[in-house]
């Protein structure tokens, strides 16, 4: 539902990786290609299962050896003390080997520009580490579109080693009413008439850049709809 985009762009890059495989296997000349990305858009569009497909994707293509997704934020990567964040970033991407490396509100990492942060030195261990695990690891960056690119423009060599920017665009009602049906049948059993659910979504839809827009049914949305419902 949704995501023409980003399902067109997806596609683009699986195609190229397979020839790029091809090409390979047959011992022709290797074609110089980056692998990571860099997803921007609001919470609840659907970064982390495109990340999560990317990666079983690109191990049937025999891109990636394992195909599996790690996970991880600011907390995950960043440490209170002077030479632990590299131990810990170096950590995150010995277990990402082999799949994709995740890395969710990457913005955080650079905001703030203290003595006492160490983020920036977990970029530096990052980019690093791109360079070294190029073949089998793919890192995707993911946040805010205004964040993200100042978080790309915080370093150069971030600069050098992101160049596919993938754009995850808000859900409309419409799109919203067939992804919150499916997932509504499951977390409540009161049946909601579908004019009300439509209703209620249009009017959501002029307001699609709140995090609660994005998300599945949550306790209070499924309340407004029972009492419309009645």
């Amino acid at each position: 539902i949704g995501m023409s985009a980003v399902k067109n762009t997806v596609n683009q890059l699986i195609h190229f990786n397979a020839v790029k495989q091809i090409r390979n296997e047959r011992g022709l000349d290797k074609i110089p290609m980056t692998m990571h990305m860099v997803f921007y858009g609001n919470p609840g569009t659907g970064k982390t299962t495109v990340a999560r497909l990317i990666a079983k994707i690109y191990h049937k293509l025999g891109i990636l050896s394992k195909g599996h997704l790690v996970e991880v934020d600011r907390s995950g990567l960043v440490a209170g003390y002077v030479g632990h964040t590299a131990l810990k970033v170096k950590d995150v991407v010995k277990e990402a080997m082999g799949g994709v490396l995740f890395i969710d509100e990457a913005y955080a990492l650079t905001y703030r520009r203290s003595e006492n942060d160490f983020g920036w030195e977990a970029v530096d261990t990052l980019i690093k580490a791109m360079e070294d695990n190029r073949e089998d690891l793919v890192i995707i960056v993911a946040g805010y579109p205004e964040r993200m690119a100042q978080f790309i423009d915080s370093n150069p060599g971030l600069k050098s080693r992101f160049n596919r920017f993938i754009n995850f665009k808000d859900y409309n009602g419409k799109e919203l009413y067939g992804l919150k049906n499916v997932k509504f049948y499951y977390v409540n059993t009161t049946m909601i008439d579908h004019d009300v659910v439509m209703d209620f979504l249009t009017n959501m839809d002029n307001h699609s850049n709140s995090n609660e827009d994005n998300g599945f049914l949550d306790k209070e949305t499924i309340y407004k709809l029972k009492e419309r419902n009645k």
